[in-house]
């Protein structure tokens, strides 16, 4: 494989000195690029998209050739493992993403398929391979799933939720049938992170989206417990670098110091955590990675900067700060104040590191 050229994001999660914060975005392949759109409207459809690896591809390095970013996210969906298991992935104007089937039996359960990541899923990881072509070493690549909680609730509703009605009632009443159900989807998960690792993904992170919807003893036993499964299968190194793994709860600033331990490298946190208390919490246990509030890009360029400054400063001194938003970056958002975000993090950040 190529050698890295930039190796700032994986040395800021595994706590190493670097020169300055590395950044990147949460959905920076995305809708408030014009060049993404144009993009999807040539693939067809989102799916589409996602499983043309070339064009999957492509959108993945749009926004590197805008901003300096530290590393590039492998353009996909979370809810690829669903769709493999024979649920029927779709998507609605204006509805996000639906099921053609859910899961809210035994029978249900026992009809998902049988599946293997680099079978199944092989669509994937010819976009890992193809991205990795094509970055040439600028950046490392991070590849990613849903956690198990995450993916069982559009699993178990049918789509996206706002008041988790059907899996709250299947994990507080069929606690049995809920741990049957998440238990498959996290072998399935590490399988497919494993397959990731093995295209060429460089960093790993579980998007718990839905981990934050459950009371602290439910995130414990439904998400933390199925995320830290997860983790203790997966490699430890790949191409003579260790892979660190990023989890990212939203909504799930409360739990720091038992995601800490979860055995994840870096801890993603939300706009709604004070970064400054954060790191006085789980001190060197783990990188922190966040957590600009993704609406701020809507405010002027002199206010997105005023806001990064106040960021890097609550982390203060030294090594494990990636800087990133708290959630995906919003589709109407100006290119240009991306920018002027990115500028931000790269001019003010320097300060609070003793260089490379």
């Amino acid at each position: 494989m190529t050698e890295l050229k930039n190796d700032r994001f994986l040395r800021a999660l595994l706590r190493q000195d670097v020169d300055r914060t590395p950044v990147w975005m949460m959905r920076q392949a995305g809708r408030y690029l014009p060049e993404y759109r144009a993009t999807r409207a040539q693939a067809g459809s989102f799916l589409d998209l996602c499983k043309n690896a070339e064009l999957a591809c492509e959108v993945t390095v749009q926004p590197l050739r805008r901003y300096p970013m530290d590393a590039a996210i492998l353009f996909s969906d979370i809810l690829t493992v669903p769709d493999a298991l024979g649920l029927g992935l779709y998507f609605e104007e204006g509805e996000g993403p639906r099921f053609r089937k859910t899961v809210r039996s035994e029978a249900d359960l026992a009809s998902l398929n049988a599946i293997t990541a680099d079978d199944d899923l092989g669509y994937v990881m010819a976009a890992v391979r193809t991205i990795r072509r094509e970055l040439n070493g600028q950046v490392p690549l991070i590849g990613f799933s849903g956690s198990p909680w995450t993916l069982a609730t559009y699993m178990v509703e049918g789509g996206s939720s706002k008041d988790f009605a059907h899996v709250k009632t299947m994990a507080y009443d069929r606690p049995e049938l809920m741990h049957q159900l998440l238990s498959l989807l996290a072998d399935a998960v590490a399988d497919y992170l494993c397959a990731q690792v093995r295209a060429g993904a460089q960093a790993l992170q579980l998007f718990d989206t839905w981990g934050g919807s459950l009371s602290a003893a439910g995130y414990r036993e439904f998400s933390l417990k199925y995320m830290q499964r997860i983790i203790s299968r997966l490699p430890v190194e790949a191409e003579g670098r260790k892979v660190p793994v990023v989890v990212f709860t939203k909504g799930g600033g409360q739990w720091l110091n038992v995601i800490a331990e979860c055995g994840a490298q870096a801890v993603g946190i939300d706009w709604t955590t004070d970064i400054g208390a954060a790191r006085a919490l789980i001190g060197d246990r783990v990188a922190l990675q966040g957590n600009m509030d993704p609406a701020m890009l809507f405010a002027s360029p002199q206010r997105i900067r005023s806001e990064v400054a106040a960021i890097l400063a609550a982390y203060g001194h030294g090594a494990g700060h990636v800087f990133n938003l708290g959630h995906g970056i919003t589709p109407g958002v100006d290119p240009d104040h991306v920018t002027a975000f990115v500028d931000a993090v790269q001019d003010l950040s320097p300060q609070y590191h003793n260089g490379d």
